[in-house]
């Protein structure tokens, strides 16, 4: 046999149907995709590049469902505020001034950088300017859903008529040589669309097969508003508008009850994106995610935004999200490792409509592949590779990273990106604001 990359002698840690952990066994790469596994020492094969995965647990990169990577130079600005607090009088007055094609693009090397070195290697992100994002991850050699985010008072009355998704589908054809980059709608949220533009998106949706990207429900005061105005719980109200007819992400989804998540389960197409750290240092509150379980409904992590987070760090995103939701459910045996870590890998995947290119180890699927590294104290020893994962690893054990059968980290370094050439920038970046806000 004959390969482009082997990852040789790891312990794969599938997350496939059978949640396979295959110890020493060596993973064949070609054209971008996993094209074997097996036994390490069973097989005679070439490969152009060897990578020793002896000591490794081998995993399907991290995928990150909801994210907001061009506010990166936004992290630590405005902290310990209540949510609408924080956009209105802080983040949407910075973005009126700031926010441009070059800022985005900046700010979103940065982000991708960041994210890489947390083993992420999908993220469904939700800005402006997506030509710069998706410029800036390729460069990084990122995967990226860019969706575009959608504001009534941003809009031109010709954009609520008739222009929703023309973007998007102009933007597909400028970048469909460009495997690393996807594109979706996102209606920001309840609170800055009409029912008009919700409406429109979701027929958009509908008739192209776009994935719809939206925040709801995260706040109470989000959903006490939409029941005066509108007569309706939120998720009743975009059910109401066909939203819940095309495949969604829909992040944070805090205060929804039972009678919504009937809705959302008997549709069955929509996904909750939550983002535990963001909820927690805005006191949105707490996700019910162990009503979401039980009622079958698709549940994923996002890290949000730095400047809501403050990290990009998914693995500490899944630990924490495990341990809470087992305390404020008096419930240790919520949340397993497994299934905790199924929440990054294959029910992210199919969150944003790739199950069967992304989120598990498996001949003919996409090669985006972490490396952690066993090597360490904090890591040895080992009985359960998921319970490492989730409970004793952290970011910083991420030892190499694959995407789409490219290596973009390698023992920790970053092989398309200039780390210091990002520094430099951020800091004449955090001078620029400085002088912003002051």
């Amino acid at each position: 046999m004959t390969f482009e990359i082997v990852i040789e002698n790891g312990t794969l840690v599938t997350m496939d149907g059978q949640s396979q952990v295959l110890e020493n066994h060596s993973l064949g790469i070609n054209k971008g995709k996993i094209a074997a596994i097996f036994p390490a020492g069973s097989s005679s094969f070439w490969a152009k590049e060897k990578i020793n995965a002896q000591n490794c647990l081998v995993t399907p990169g991290l995928i990150n469902a909801h994210s907001h990577l061009p506010m990166t130079y936004f992290r630590g600005l405005a902290d310990d505020l209540p949510l609408q607090k924080w956009l209105q009088e802080y983040i949407w007055p910075l973005e009126a001034k700031l926010v441009n094609p070059e800022f985005v693009y900046d700010a979103t090397l940065h982000g991708a950088a960041e994210m890489l070195k947390n083993g992420i290697s999908t993220t469904n992100d939700m800005y402006f300017h997506m030509g710069s994002i998706a410029d800036a991850c390729i460069k990084a050699g990122l995967r990226v859903i860019i969706s575009e985010a959608l504001i009534d008072h941003q809009l031109t009355e010709e954009d609520r008529n008739c222009c929703i998704g023309n973007r998007i589908k102009k933007l597909r054809e400028d970048y469909r040589d460009q495997p690393l980059i996807d594109f979706s709608l996102a209606p920001h949220s309840i609170y800055t669309c009409s029912p008009d533009t919700l409406k429109k998106c979701a027929e958009v949706a509908k008739e192209n097969g776009f994935l719809i990207h939206m925040h709801l429900s995260e706040t109470s005061e989000e959903v006490q508003n939409c029941v005066k105005t509108h007569g309706k719980k939120p998720v009743e109200y975009i059910n109401d508008l066909g939203l819940l007819e095309v495949n969604g992400v829909l992040a944070h989804g805090i205060w929804v009850d039972d009678e919504e998540m009937d809705i959302l389960a008997r549709n069955g197409k929509s996904s909750i994106a939550i983002c535990t750290e963001s909820h927690l240092k805005l006191i949105s509150g707490f996700a019910p995610l162990k009503k979401y379980q039980e009622k079958g409904i698709n549940l994923c992590l996002g890290t949000d935004g730095v400047a809501s987070n403050n990290n990009l760090d998914l693995l500490e995103e899944v630990s924490l999200t495990a341990k809470l939701h087992k305390a404020i459910n008096n419930d240790p045996t919520l949340l397993p490792a497994k299934a905790a870590f199924a929440l990054v890998t294959c029910n992210a995947a199919q969150a944003i409509g790739r199950s069967r290119e992304l989120g598990s180890l498996e001949k003919g699927k996409l090669a985006d592949i972490a490396i952690f590294d066993l090597d360490k104290l904090e890591n040895q020893p080992v009985y359960n590779p998921y319970s490492q994962l989730v409970y004793a690893m952290g970011s910083n054990s991420v030892r190499d990273l694959l995407i789409n059968g490219r290596i973009v980290m390698q023992n920790r370094h970053l092989t398309r990106i200039n780390e210091d050439l990002l520094l430099k920038r951020a800091k004449a970046y955090c001078d620029l604001i400085r002088k912003e806000i002051s």
